[in-house]
C-alpha cells in the first residue's frame, strides 16, 4: 500500500484538530507522506468539500485519502473506505466522496468501516476524523487492506452527490454553479470546451443569464485582465469557467449560491 495519506476537512486551523489527526497517523505509521488537501472546507459543506477533493486529485499520488465534512455527528453516517482507481478514500457517505470515485473511473469496491480494532478508543461520537478515518489510513498504510476494516458495501448504496450539470446548444452553455471559492470567485460547471464549441474565444462579450437577471461580462485569460472593481469571466485552473471581481468578490456581487442556475451566450468582441 501507499505510503502517501491526504487530508481534507472543514476543522479550520485555530484549534488542534488537524494536528491530532497527524500524530495518529504518524504514530501507527510513522513512515506515512501527509498531504494536507484543505482544511478550510466552510463547516460542513459537503458540495464545496466534494469539488476540492475531486479538482486536486489529478495532481496527488495514489494513497489513501481521509475526507471528512459533514454536517451531521459523525455518530449519524456510516463510514466507509471505497476503492477506485489506484486510492483509497475513507469518510462518511454522505456524498462527499462521489465526484472523486467519478474522477478515479468509478469506485471499484467499498466497504463499511465497522472493525474496532483499528480505531483509537474511545471513539468520540463528534470526532471520527482522529479516532476512526486517521488510524484507518494509518493502518493501511502500513500495509492493512479495505477489506480488513468491514462488510462489503454493494455500490449502488454508496450516497452520491448529483453530478454538476452542463449542456451546450442553441447558441449558449447552461451549467450551474458548482463552488464558490475563499477570494469570492464563482466557478461554473461550463468549461472552456463548451465555450470554445459555441466560437467563444477570449476576449469576446458574454451575455449572462443568472436566473431572471441579465449582464454582460467580458471573457479574459485572467481576472487582472479588467480594471479593479470590474466583473470577468475566465478559465479557472481546473479548466472550468468562472466569474470574478478583480480586487473584489464576484460572489458577493453577484449572490449567487452553489447549485444557481448560469446561461452564457456570446454577445461580441471588444
Amino acid at each position: 500500500m501507499t505510503s502517501v495519506i491526504t487530508l481534507l476537512t472543514d476543522y479550520g486551523l485555530e484549534d488542534g484538530f488537524v494536528a491530532s489527526c497527524h500524530g495518529v497517523i504518524v504514530g501507527i505509521a510513522p513512515q506515512a507522506r501527509i498531504i494536507d488537501v484543505c482544511h478550510l472546507v466552510p463547516a460542513g459543506d459537503i458540495r464545496r468539500g466534494a469539488a476540492i477533493l475531486a479538482q486536486t486529485l489529478p495532481y496527488l499520488p495514489p494513497g489513501v485519502h481521509i475526507a471528512a465534512v459533514d454536517p451531521a455527528p459523525a455518530s449519524a453516517r456510516r463510514s466507509v473506505a471505497v476503492e477506485a482507481g489506484r486510492h483509497v478514500f475513507i469518510g462518511p457517505d454522505n456524498g462527499l466522496l462521489s465526484w472523486s470515485l467519478l474522477a478515479s473511473g468509478g469506485a471499484r469496491a467499498a466497504f463499511e468501516i465497522t472493525n474496532d480494532e483499528f480505531f483509537i478508543k474511545p471513539v468520540s461520537s463528534t470526532f471520527h476524523g482522529r479516532d476512526v478515518y486517521a488510524p484507518v489510513a494509518a493502518h493501511l498504510c502500513a500495509g492493512r487492506v479495505p477489506a480488513d476494516l468491514g462488510p462489503r458495501i454493494p455500490l449502488e448504496r454508496l450516497l452520491a452527490l448529483p453530478a454538476p450539470t452542463a449542456r451546450v446548444g442553441e447558441g449558449a452553455a447552461e451549467g450551474e454553479v458548482l463552488s464558490l471559492d475563499r477570494y469570492g470567485n464563482v466557478q461554473l460547471s461550463v468549461t472552456a470546451g463548451d465555450l470554445a464549441t459555441l466560437g467563444i474565444r477570449v476576449g469576446d462579450v458574454l451575455a449572462v443569464s443568472l436566473g431572471r437577471r441579465q449582464i454582460t461580462m467580458p471573457y479574459r485569460d485572467t481576472y487582472a485582465a479588467v480594471p479593479p472593481g470590474n466583473l470577468v469571466a475566465f478559465t479557472d485552473s481546473a479548466g472550468l469557467v468562472a466569474f470574478a471581481v478583480n480586487s473584489g468578490d464576484a460572489a458577493q456581487r453577484l449572490g449567487l449560491p452553489p447549485g444557481a442556475h448560469v446561461r452564457l451566450a456570446r454577445v461580441g468582441q471588444m
